[in-house]
């Protein structure tokens, strides 16, 4: 039996409605969850939003609500996003939830308990909008003479009592960690990064604010709460049952994945660890910052005006569309770029006119031809075998891609493998076969319905609406709809006893892009 694997995405702060950078990762959270369950592991996905903080604060006095009333406004528009972006989470987590309430001041207590926590006087720059202290020689010139942090975004200047971590004594076991295991932090840059950081040398961090008071109090010193990245990084511990044990907790810890955005690796790999090593818990198996996901090569950005809603864009090309397109032109851990000419172009060459077409060729010719009935015992030639063999190949190639993250290489082998299959329809003709020799042409489309059937499996994960609405006009059971069940020489014959095909319908229309629509 495989070991369990629990993935995480970053929680989204809820200062503002989802963009495609949100939509982003926690799709690819889901393709990753999906295919380890088709894979035959026990999977638990977590995502949420992380709701403390000075910037949550603020946001709400400038809309005048309570900062709790902000909270679950916008809490609700990212659930509402993963719901409608069909994303299979186990938990939607937020940190205002008791539970995690109760986690984070286990995690506190533990790092106190251990020494690394003492009380003394914060004075530096802050980042409001990145909750990230920074220090001077990270700053960078504004242009109207004033100071920004590296991300470009304003900084004040701090002074106040805090509780501070000692990250400084986590130095050497960390640049250990990251040159012993180098699958802990992925891809290869940004483990780069974070060596050249950690090399530089660590200051320990503050870790408590007085100046307000939305967040998770720390235990045993009035008037303070948690910095918000403590509160945040400590979900993926509340997600499954810390600090209680349990079950969850046995079976799923430490994560197998936390998959976060580039721009806070250095919360995930050095704060992190850090507080897990200080309070004497297993650190996660893997650490990947993908990177940005580009609006016509721009970041998105409200100054901008180019903020996109992803259930807008859902909506108008089709989830599964949009899932697609994300993982096939995005090389995963690099930035990328889309548009909307780009999701219709890609959508209708591929799943429209290659994989759509095939499926829906092959079962009209089935149902118009055999009375929609399986032929398991057609007589095969060596260029059906062939063509079977070339299939599970490349949906072999699938596989081992997707275990490395490597969405676009994995969906480059499948569309390998429906072009094999268009090709053997071109080259076989069986519309001419069913004049010339009707045996034949039984065989060609039993072979072509095997693998229509194998290629709506490995796609599965990424497009999962589309694949089940195909497997179920196959006949395909749910319980049947994973890996394993392509190394079952038995399948096609068993289903071939009960099944007839009804009039197939298809599952994957092309899209239109009226002239001159802007993406």
């Amino acid at each position: 039996m495989p070991d369990p694997f629990y993935i995480t995405t970053a929680i989204s702060y809820p200062n503002g409605r989802p963009h495609i950078g949100h939509a982003y990762e926690a799709i690819a959270a889901d393709v990753i969850a999906r295919f380890q369950r088709m894979e035959g592991r026990e999977v638990r996905l977590q995502t949420g939003t992380d709701e403390h903080g000075l910037k949550m604060a603020r946001k709400a006095q400038e809309t005048g609500q309570t900062t709790r009333e902000l909270a679950d406004e916008m809490s609700g528009y990212f659930k509402a996003m993963c719901d409608g972006l069909d994303v299979s989470y186990d938990r939607f987590i937020r940190t205002v939830d008791a539970d995690h309430h109760r986690a984070s001041q286990a995690l506190w207590t533990s790092m106190a308990a251990n020494g690394d926590l003492y009380l003394d006087r914060y004075e530096g720059w802050y980042s409001v909008r990145d909750e990230a202290y920074y220090g001077e020689s990270e700053l960078v010139d504004a242009e109207d003479g004033g100071r920004l942090s590296p991300n470009h975004t304003p900084v004040e200047w701090t002074v106040e009592e805090s509780w501070f971590f000692r990250l400084s004594k986590y130095q050497d076991r960390l640049l250990e960690l990251f040159r012993k295991n180098p699958q802990f932090l992925q891809p290869e840059s940004r483990r780069n990064e974070m060596i050249a950081f950690v090399s530089g040398g660590l200051r320990d961090l503050s870790i408590s604010r007085t100046s307000f008071d939305w967040g998770v109090p720390v235990p045993g010193s009035d008037g303070h709460v948690m910095y918000v990245w403590v509160d945040a990084l400590t979900n993926y511990l509340t997600g499954v049952g810390y600090p209680d044990g349990g079950e969850q907790w046995k079976k799923f810890w430490p994560a197998s994945l936390h998959l976060i955005g580039k721009d806070i690796v250095r919360f995930h790999a050095v704060y992190w660890p850090a507080f897990l090593m200080s309070a004497g818990l297993e650190l996660p198996k893997t650490i990947f910052g993908h990177g940005f996901l580009l609006n016509r090569g721009q970041k998105e950005s409200k100054s901008l005006g180019n903020v996109t809603d992803p259930l807008m864009l859902a909506e108008r090309f089709g989830v599964d569309n949009l899932r697609y397109y994300l993982l096939r032109d995005v090389a995963f851990g690099q930035d990328g770029s889309y548009s909307a000419e780009a999701i219709v172009l890609r959508t209708n060459a591929e799943l429209a006119n290659s994989f759509g077409n095939l499926a829906q060729r092959t079962l009209s010719m089935i149902y118009k031809n055999c009375e929609g009935r399986l032929v398991p015992d057609a007589v095969t030639s060596a260029e059906d075998a062939d063509l079977e063999r070339k299939v599970l190949e490349q949906i072999g190639n699938l596989r081992a891609s997707f275990h490395d993250l490597a969405f676009s290489d994995g969906l480059t082998s499948w569309m390998k493998a429906v072009f094999a299959c268009n090709q053997f329809v071109d080259d076989m003709a069986p519309w001419a076969l069913k004049k010339t020799d009707p045996e034949r042409m039984t065989a060609v489309l039993m072979v072509l319905f095997r693998c229509v059937r194998h290629l709506a499996l490995a796609v599965r994960p990424v497009v999962p609406g589309s694949a089940d609405r195909l497997l179920e006009q196959m006949g395909i059971a749910p319980g049947e709809r994973n890996f394993a069940a392509l190394d079952d020489p038995h399948w096609f014959a068993e289903l071939a006893r009960d099944f007839v095909l009804s009039q197939p319908e298809g599952v994957f229309p092309r899209l239109d892009l009226p002239e001159g629509e802007e993406g």
